[in-house]
């Protein structure tokens, strides 16, 4: 049995070894000059499997991410987005650092924010007390309402309304893949509902290293040069660009098994005490529990269950976060609920 079981993220992933060939007989040359063929093979790749015109490879879906609002916005605009998203939470204040624009949070129970809230959050831009609003991110999944899929009705009442009122919408889909096998709907059919798409590479489909955003071919043109901006210019970089492609070839099919095994994770520890957790809210691979008495805070159980041999991620005194992956398996998922009863009923 391995000594570790790691629930931290999805992020922990290591390469395969056929990945790790591949990084060693990569054909490579410099992508800022626009001659590595192996980025150019993944970059056409991404937007084929997603029915866009064009893709930019990148280091992080932060970067991604920050691309997208730097291209869409101009310094003093405003952007909507959901209050416990990652462009919000977790991009080290990058919109207002890195594009100069502020942001309006809406606050949901389930990741989606209502149409009548976007609807009434858009600004008036002839007011000239007012920023324009330049884009409407969203997230799928919802990381921090645990992998919740974002319902594909939901979506396109959305971009009927992006569309009507002529602001683009980005789509921060780092899990975007858990998301199609969670819900059934192509990675096409929800792209099209966005005007840029960002999907991590190196989450659930276990790449070293990169995400990718994807969009118009003008889009992606402009990306290019925020990227160099930002520093995300990289050299002989098809030695990472190789494993992403297996990553997009093989391992995308295998995702409904993380997702099963959350579901799996949540059944074997909903109704212990002090845990509060509604499986049928696990709809991919994240698990968000909530701890009251007598469970002890987020802290202590992270301890407990780490000296057991299980890691995961407090998020607050009261929240703790598991997230399943290729690299755990249903004895990790049985370790973790194993060691989730001993640390609450003894």
């Amino acid at each position: 049995m391995k000594d570790i079981s790691d629930f931290r993220s999805d992020t922990v992933t290591k390469p395969t070894p056929k990945m790790r060939q591949a990084m060693a007989s990569a054909v490579v040359g410099d992508d800022v000059l626009g001659d590595d063929p192996t980025v150019q093979a993944l970059e056409a790749k991404a937007a084929e499997m997603l029915g866009l015109e064009a893709a930019l490879f990148v280091p992080s879906g932060t970067m991604g991410n920050e691309i997208a609002v730097n291209v869409w916005t101009n310094p003093g605009d405003e952007i909507i987005l959901e209050s416990r998203s990652h462009i919000y939470l977790y991009e080290a204040g990058g919109p207002a650092r890195i594009s100069g624009v502020q942001v309006c949070p809406i606050e949901t129970t389930d990741g989606a924010m209502p149409i009548e809230a976007v609807r009434a959050s858009i600004r008036d831009s002839s007011d000239p007390h007012c920023p324009t609003t330049s884009l409407i991110c969203v997230e799928n999944t919802h990381n921090m309402h645990g992998g919740r899929v974002l319902p594909i009705d939901y979506l396109r009442s959305l971009r009927e309304l992006s569309l009507k009122q002529q602001i683009p919408i980005h789509l921060d889909g780092a899990r975007l893949f858990n998301a199609v096998h969670a819900s059934g709907i192509s990675a096409r059919e929800y792209a099209a509902l966005a005007d840029s798409v960002m999907f991590c590479l190196s989450k659930g489909l276990g790449a070293p290293i990169g995400s990718m955003l994807v969009g118009s071919a003008e889009f992606i043109e402009r990306a290019r040069r925020v990227r160099k901006v930002l520093g995300g210019g990289m050299r002989q970089v098809g030695v990472i660009a190789a494993p992403a492609i297996i990553a997009l070839e093989e391992m995308v099919d295998r995702l409904h098994i993380d997702n099963e095994n959350a579901k799996r994770l949540a059944l074997g520890i909903a109704g212990l005490p002090g845990v509060v957790l509604d499986p049928d809210t696990v709809d991919t691979n994240i698990v968000l529990v909530r701890l009251v008495p007598p469970a002890p805070s987020a802290e202590e159980l992270f301890r407990q269950l780490a000296d057991r041999g299980v890691l995961s991620i407090p998020l607050g005194p009261d929240l703790i976060r598991f997230v399943t992956h290729k690299d755990v398996d249903e004895t990790d998922v049985e370790r973790l609920t194993s060691a989730f009863r001993q640390v609450l009923t003894g």
